[in-house]
């Protein structure tokens, strides 16, 4: 009896090659990457979601944060204490003490000699002036008295800022009430100050806006890179390198999910904590300053991934994050000027896409700077972004071969 042929079937077997899938279009495979990270991008945005912690510390950061620092340590004079001893009693000695005007100044208050010392002991008033006797008359007879200000250093901020500010307040009421009594001015020439972008000279306006710059580079690094971690510790990112994903598709949902929530809490903390609550004046577009700061966010997301790709734990990213987004924002040039660095430090901080982002965001948060003023900042920013995000994607491929 001959023996029976038996037919084998499917892919696998020998002789037979294996049903050739239909080659996708262009637009097809386009259209499945974007489904990709569309869908990559609600897995990451659920995963916050779900990270209360996390989600916390997010909300924090762009409200009571940005608050809490503008208005926590005043770079300027609040309602300082002063005390006079007014031994001239005169028109002018009234004239000086009108100058002394709130918010400032608290309405000076009258001291006998023999008190200085004891309410300076006390601590009731930061600075004491002392008029001497016959002051306007030898004011207007071309002699120079002296006038004594004592200042309790304790308050050392208060100290600095109020002895400058009372040295100008005596000055121009000294000035005006000459020039009022003698046909000639004391001065010959007038210096005339104009302030511009800020003219209530409010520091809180500049620490809020540099506290809001501060946490979207800070908060864009630990999202991303937390959200990378957080893959491992739970054990998703085992599933993810079993999907038909790439990794760049991967990388980019992490990016655009993390970057949305820092775009929206930017976006809150301009307009109700800055403007609404502190009332600062915008001087710019805030949807021109959001566009920029999507671009830089292509940079710290992708720094953030690179990091935690070289953390095991969040400790280690902790560590990593210390010692490099600290300095970055340090040298930025947002709390100290870039013109007191050295010259080769300048230089260096140029390529860095903090500063550029530091850069354009005064120029249009202040001084109402428009694109055709930012575009090289943005330019810059997007180059350097692009290529330190292609860089943490060779990185991010090969932490990924790794765990496979």
């Amino acid at each position: 009896m001959a023996p029976t042929d038996v037919k084998q079937e499917g892919p696998g077997a020998r002789g037979m090659a294996a049903p050739s899938r239909p080659r996708r279009s262009l637009g097809q495979r386009l259209a499945a990457r974007i489904t990709n990270v569309v869908n990559l991008f609600k897995k990451e945005l659920i995963s916050l979601w779900r990270d209360r912690a996390l989600l916390v510390l997010v909300l924090y950061a762009f409200t009571a944060a940005i608050y809490i620092q503008a208005n926590g340590m005043k770079h300027d004079l609040n309602r300082a204490t002063v005390g006079v001893v007014d031994e001239d009693n005169s028109p002018l000695s009234h004239a000086i003490l009108d100058g002394f005007l709130p918010p400032r100044f608290q309405p000076p208050v009258a001291l006998k000699p023999d008190e200085v010392d004891k309410e300076m002991d006390a601590a009731r008033y930061t600075f004491v002036l002392n008029v001497p006797p016959n002051f306007q008359q030898d004011v207007l007879a071309g002699r120079a008295p002296s006038v004594q200000l004592l200042i309790d250093a304790t308050a050392l901020m208060q100290a600095g800022l109020g002895a400058t500010d009372i040295s100008a307040i005596f000055q121009q009421q000294v000035n005006e009430y000459v020039s009022r009594t003698a046909r000639e001015t004391a001065t010959p020439v007038e210096l005339k100050i104009r302030i511009a972008f800020n003219q209530g000279l409010e520091s809180s306006w500049f620490t809020g806006t540099m506290g809001l710059i501060t946490n979207i580079t800070m908060l864009s690094v630990l999202l991303a890179g937390a959200a990378l971690i957080r893959e491992r510790e739970h054990g998703t990112l085992e599933h993810l390198l079993v999907l038909p994903v790439r990794p760049s598709e991967i990388m980019l949902a992490k990016i655009l999910a993390n970057g949305l929530v820092i775009l929206v809490g930017t976006a809150f903390s301009i307009i109700v904590v800055l403007k609404l609550v502190m009332g600062m004046e915008i001087a710019g577009s805030v949807p021109l300053f959001l566009v920029g700061t999507a671009l830089y966010l292509f940079f710290t997301a992708a720094l953030g991934i690179f990091l935690g790709t070289l953390s095991g734990s969040m400790p280690q990213f902790g560590l990593l994050f210390f010692l490099t987004v600290l300095p970055m924002n340090m040298l930025s040039g947002g709390f100290t000027p870039l013109e007191s660095m050295p010259q080769w430090l300048q230089a260096t901080m140029q390529v860095s896409p903090s500063t550029q982002f530091v850069a354009f965001a005064q120029a249009i948060l202040y001084r109402g700077a428009g694109m055709e003023t930012v575009w090289p900042r943005f330019l810059a920013t997007f180059v350097v972004g692009m290529l330190f995000f292609s860089v943490a994607l060779a990185r991010f491929r090969k932490f990924l071969a790794a765990q496979q």
